[in-house]
This record gives C-alpha cells, sequence and structure tokens, in this order.
C-alpha cells in the first residue's frame, strides 16, 4: 500500500530537495579546503598554527553553506532525525576538546611565565635546580591532563558508529557527510595539537582510529626519527644541559640559552591559543545556527 500523503514522513520525503550542487562555488571551496586538511602534516607549531588556520576557513565557508537558503529548508525537514543528533553531539565533543585544549596552553603559559621570572632572579645551581624541578612537575601534570583527554578521544573515535543514510535523497547523503568530514578533521587536528605538546610517545595512534584515519593523509609522520622537536622537548633538553653544567662558564651560557627558549615557547603557546579561540568561537557559530535551523 502506498504511504498516506499525509504521514509526515512521506510528506517529507515528496518535496523537492535541492542542495548546492558540487559545481557550486561554496562547495568547491569546502571540497578544496578539505582536501588540503586531509593533505597537511602538522610537524611544529608553526604547521599546526596554519592548520588551524586552514580549519578556521573551512568553517567560515561551512557556516556560509549553512545559511543558504536552500541549506536551511533541506536540514529543517530533517529535524528529529538520528543523524542530527549525532551531528550535535559531535559539535559538543568539538567544543569540549578545544576547550581542553585552551586550558592546557593556559597552564603551560603559565608555568613558562613563572620559570622566565626565576631564572632572571636566581642564577644559584641548587635555587636553579628546585625551580627546574617546580617547572617539570606542572609539565607533568599538564602532560596528564592532555593523555586523559587522548585517550577519551581516540577511544570514542575508534568505537564510533553512524546511523544509515539509505533512506536518504543523495543531497541529504552529501551535506551529512560533510559535517561528519569536517568533526572528523576538527578532531584529527586537535588530536596533532595535544599530541605535539605532550611529546612523541602521544603521536603513535592506535589500530581503529576509525573514520578520522580514513580522512587524513596516509603520509602523516608518526617516527620519533623524523619527527621535528617540539618547542616543548627542545625546552626539556635545554633544562637538562642547564643543571648537568659542570663549569660556571657553561651554566651562564645554559642560562641564556634557556631564557631564549622560553621565550621562544611563549611566543609558540600564544600563536597556538590565538588560533584555538578563533576556532573555538567558529564552532559555538556553526552549532548555534544548526540549532536556530532546526528550531525554525
Amino acid at each position: 500500500m502506498a504511504p498516506s500523503p499525509l504521514h509526515p514522513k512521506a510528506s517529507r520525503h515528496a518535496r523537492s530537495i535541492s542542495l548546492p550542487s558540487r559545481s557550486h562555488p561554496l562547495t568547491l571551496q569546502v571540497e578544496g579546503q578539505l582536501h588540503r586538511l586531509r593533505a597537511s602534516e602538522a610537524t611544529s607549531s608553526s604547521s599546526i598554527c596554519y592548520n588551524l588556520g586552514g580549519l578556521k576557513d573551512l568553517y567560515d565557508s561551512i557556516n556560509d553553506l549553512l545559511h543558504l537558503p536552500q541549506t536551511q529548508q533541506a536540514l529543517a525537514q530533517e529535524r528529529g532525525e538520528k543523524w542530527v543528533d549525532e551531528v550535535l553531539d559531535g559539535s559538543l565533543r568539538s567544543l569540549d576538546v578545544c576547550g581542553t585544549a585552551r586550558d592546557v596552553l593556559s597552564q603551560l603559559k603559565e608555568c613558562v611565565a613563572e620559570l622566565q621570572s626565576s631564572l632572571r632572579r636566581i642564577r644559584g645551581e641548587s635555587s636553579l635546580a628546585n625551580e627546574v624541578e617546580a617547572f617539570n612537575m606542572s609539565r607533568k601534570k599538564v602532560t596528564k591532563v592532555i593523555s586523559k583527554c587522548l585517550g577519551d578521544l581516540r577511544k570514542v573515535q575508534k568505537h564510533r558508529t553512524f546511523s544509515s543514510l539509505l533512506d536518504k535523497n543523495h543531497d541529504i547523503v552529501a551535506m551529512v557527510g560533510v559535517l561528519r568530514e569536517v568533526e572528523a578533521i576538527t578532531l584529527s587536528m586537535f588530536d596533532s595539537l595535544l599530541s605535539f605538546i605532550s611529546g612523541p610517545k602521544a603521536m603513535q595512534r592506535p589500530n581503529g582510529w576509525s573514520l578520522v584515519s580514513k580522512l587524513i593523509n596516509k603520509k602523516r609522520v608518526a617516527n620519533d626519527e623524523v619527527m621535528e622537536r617540539s618547542e616543548f622537548e627542545k625546552m626539556d633538553v635545554i633544562l637538562g644541559a642547564l643543571l648537568g653544567s659542570k663549569t660556571h662558564k657553561g651554566l651562564e651560557l645554559r642560562h641564556v640559552e634557556a631564557q631564549k627558549q622560553l621565550e621562544t615557547m611563549e611566543l609558540s603557546i600564544q600563536d597556538l591559543e590565538d588560533g584555538l579561540e578563533c576556532i573555538f568561537r567558529r564552532l559555538i557559530k556553526t552549532r548555534v545556527t544548526v540549532l536556530n535551523i532546526l528550531n525554525q
């Protein structure tokens, strides 16, 4: 028996839905941005900042796409569908991880500022050792937070499943695919950032990285021997050399070197913070836009 024209689902799917075609400038723009982010390799703070800039541009394009009348009409007809809840849950997950990353960077910035202040005041070897130990303890606390965040994130991604879209038309399937892929790219970028701060071991992702592993470039480097040493690892090496200095001249040389590296770390952290702040605002904007469309 044919479904009644008064049935909600029948009525909804009978309507004409026309999302922007693949040749639409915005669609082409989003596809190009996704391709560049998939192909990128974040092996330094500068490349991570560059990728965060690319992610910001991607969300700007997604927001433009969501504001098109045809997109809003199509999504409004999908309210109550399971995939909508999945997208909204994913946006919350991205916001949570982004918030954790911002908190981590804020804590690191405080650690760096305190050690900088101490190095300016202290010259004695025993006093330096105490300050360096305090810095290392703070770093370990930050690393513990990162490890938990990465563990939770990777566990969710590994076991995550998506609802079927077999009963949806091509336009909706394409839109949902883009939104899922944007979330995957976003979480992958956050993973790279947190792993970079934490160190080489965190870069080793477990098997079954699910959707993300299929979307990011398979050439991504995870080998410690070819990974560029991060500013944070360099700081650890320099502080170790500082404490191991046997002569007054060597101590003075390492002291200056440590101060310079702390300045470099401070700048890197600030750049990463600025990038994350931009992403955080756009994550909120995208979520609010989707919620507004669904509540129309």
